[in-house]
């Protein structure tokens, strides 16, 4: 651990002042990780000492520590040679990692030592009130995904946000991340443009309640008042002379005879309900018995969105072009004429894949082996998929977990967006962050557009970047401020499902050890957010993040009531744990049994404090 080489004596001397202390910790704290100390852990355990299991944001204190102890026991008082004059102690590494996490994402002005990051929706740039309830609840840092709208819609968002600070008297630290190199499949075919209408059924087959749809003017399209199960344009004058009451024949799609029946009859549209399962196509004709059979045609309606159905087996052709997708096609014996192809967002990947590397799209739910490659063709077989097939639609990512790609970790439209990220943000998050070369050009960026620095966040989500993250730390720690997240979602599809935990585990040693904050990210409280009810293990993924410095929730109908449960989580986590240490508070539980054995006769709340 003190055997340092020029070389990375150079590499300290490269490291921003504030970041001299912390690098050379990593540096000692990866010397230790090359060896095997399990068992030398568990002599240790057992004569009481420290196992070097907390060791990481002060290595060689600790490491000193044992040694000075065990010589004590030995009776050895010699005064151990080559210890540093000023080395990082248990407070010094502490202090370390507050005051660059303080710089990074703000002062604690909540009483709780994790920060909340949330993504904002792009409702946020029209509703302030929006905003002043996630910073009253609790937003630390709002995070603004350049993926997603333009610099007008991020600049509306950023002045609610200082009106809310205004009223509220708290500071709230802005993030833009980077969309970067998102590679994703290309468009696909739409689907024929019908609807079907189907009513609720209970379990004995009987209708529990009727399919409503909502007729409404050709020229009126839009949503309608409430919830539909289906809307369709009509002519306005026709729409007029209906009356609740009127049953509405027609021969669906497939000639099967139906009817709806109006339910309420209006200025702006008509409510009807069906009792029965329809399939309707524009151009499908409603006639009205009342009207004298006088009928009307469905207008025209958006088709159904496009899809392909992949099994097991199956081939799946991804072309250079932008001509949309297309499903396989089957003779009349049900054999394959044609594969199914998509496209892809970014071709030029084309030239770093070769046969026999895996392939995944949508987050993991499909995945195959790549088997040829042509010019304008990647061949790929199907290996990972439901019995039932997976649904592959357009806009979808696609990871190559075990391919050498060569793209840069900024396009041109992030080179575009940081130019707003400098002047606005006080963090830039730079997404599939991969190499030490992805981090300088970062930089180079920075440097070029003025003396105002926002502050460095890499996205660790892929393999590449994992494998990678020392030398992108000692990079990133070139400049004054910089931080990381686990971006969980392709990370977990690049490493493989089971290993993510074990991935993220790692990441949050090697950025103790560098006094780096965390952010843990993606899908916390993902159900919360979206459908308003959180599972038991979200609720335990939340409480595992009180290990990082930060944590993101997404956006979603309910993200305040994810905000205000993060929040409570956190809270009572801090009291029990800290990184990898236990902080042994008092336990209620402790004096349920006196010391004779017997009950106590005080009861014990589920979650009290002591």
């Amino acid at each position: 651990m003190l055997a340092g080489t020029p070389a990375l004596n150079r590499r300290l001397r490269e490291v921003h002042p504030v970041y001299r202390e912390s690098a050379r910790n990593l540096l000692q704290y990866l010397a230790l990780r090359r060896h095997d100390i399990r068992p030398l852990q568990m002599r240790l355990a057992e004569l009481g000492l420290s196992s070097l299991g907390r060791a990481e944001s002060h290595v060689l204190a600790t490491v000193n520590s044992v040694l000075e102890t065990l010589d004590r026991l030995a009776g050895n008082r010699r005064k151990r040679a080559n210890r540093p004059e000023r080395e990082v102690d248990f407070a010094r590494g502490q202090e370390l990692l507050h005051d660059h996490t303080r710089s990074l994402l703000g002062d604690i002005s909540s009483g709780r030592s994790v920060r909340i990051m949330v993504t904002m929706p792009g409702e946020a740039a029209e509703d302030y009130r929006l905003v002043h309830d996630l910073l009253e609840t609790g937003m630390d840092c709002m995070r603004i995904n350049c993926a997603h709208d333009d610099a007008d819609v991020w600049l509306r968002m950023i002045e609610h946000l200082r009106v809310a600070e205004e009223a509220l008297g708290r500071k709230c630290r802005v993030v833009m991340d980077l969309a970067g190199p998102k590679l994703r499949t290309g468009p696909v075919e739409p689907g024929p443009a019908v609807v079907k209408i189907r009513p609720n059924r209970d379990a004995f087959g009987n209708v529990s309640a009727p399919a409503r749809v909502w007729l409404v003017a050709d020229e009126a399209l839009d949503a309608a008042p409430s919830h539909a199960d289906a809307i369709l344009p009509l002519p306005a004058e026709w729409i007029g002379a209906l009356k609740v009451g009127d049953k509405l024949r027609l021969k669906d799609v497939r000639g099967a005879k139906r009817k709806l029946v109006v339910a309420d009859a209006g200025p702006d549209g008509c409510w009807a309900e069906a009792d029965r399962t329809v399939y309707i196509e524009p151009g499908t004709v409603l006639k009205c018995r009342r009207l004298k059979g006088r009928g009307a045609e469905v207008g025209e309606f958006p088709p159904i969105e496009g899809f392909l159905t992949l099994q097991c087996s199956d081939e799946l052709v991804i072309t250079r072009g932008h001509k949309p997708g297309r499903a396989a096609t089957f003779d009349s014996a049900g054999r394959i004429l044609t594969p199914a192809t998509i496209g892809c967002t970014i071709p030029e990947v084309f030239e770093d894949v070769r046969p026999g590397e895996p392939i995944w799209f949508d987050d993991g739910k499909i995945g195959g082996v790549i088997e040829k490659i042509d010019d304008d063709r990647v061949v790929v077989r199907i290996r990972r998929a439901r019995p039932v097939g997976e649904k592959l639609r357009g806009d979808k990512g696609i990871n190559l977990p075990e391919s050498r790609l060569k793209l840069s970790a900024m396009t041109p439209q992030d080179v575009e967006d940081l130019s707003f990220a400098v002047e606005h943000a006080d963090v830039v998050e730079l997404s599939f962050a991969n190499s030490a070369r992805d981090v300088a050009l970062l930089q180079k960026h920075l440097e070029r557009l003025g003396d105002r620095r926002p502050a460095i966040v890499l996205k660790i989500e892929t393999r590449r970047g994992f494998e990678n993250l020392p030398e992108m730390l000692l990079m990133a720690m070139r400049s004054p401020c910089c931080g990381v997240m686990i971006a969980r979602g392709d990370l977990a599809v690049e490493c493989g499902f089971e290993r993510l935990a074990e991935v993220q585990e790692e990441i949050l040693w090697i950025c103790e050890a560098a006094h780096v904050p965390v952010i843990w990210a993606t899908q916390v409280l993902e159900s919360l957010a979206k459908d308003g009810i959180p599972s038991r293990a979200e609720i335990t993924d939340a409480a595992m993040g009180d290990r990082a410095e930060c944590v993101m929730l997404n956006k979603g109908p309910h993200v305040l009531s994810a905000v205000r449960v993060l929040d409570q989580i956190l809270r009572r986590m801090q009291a029990h744990q800290t990184k990898k240490r236990s902080m042994l508070r008092e336990l209620r539980l402790a004096h349920v049994f006196k010391s004779d054995e017997r009950p106590a006769k005080q009861e014990t709340r589920i979650g009290q404090s002591a």
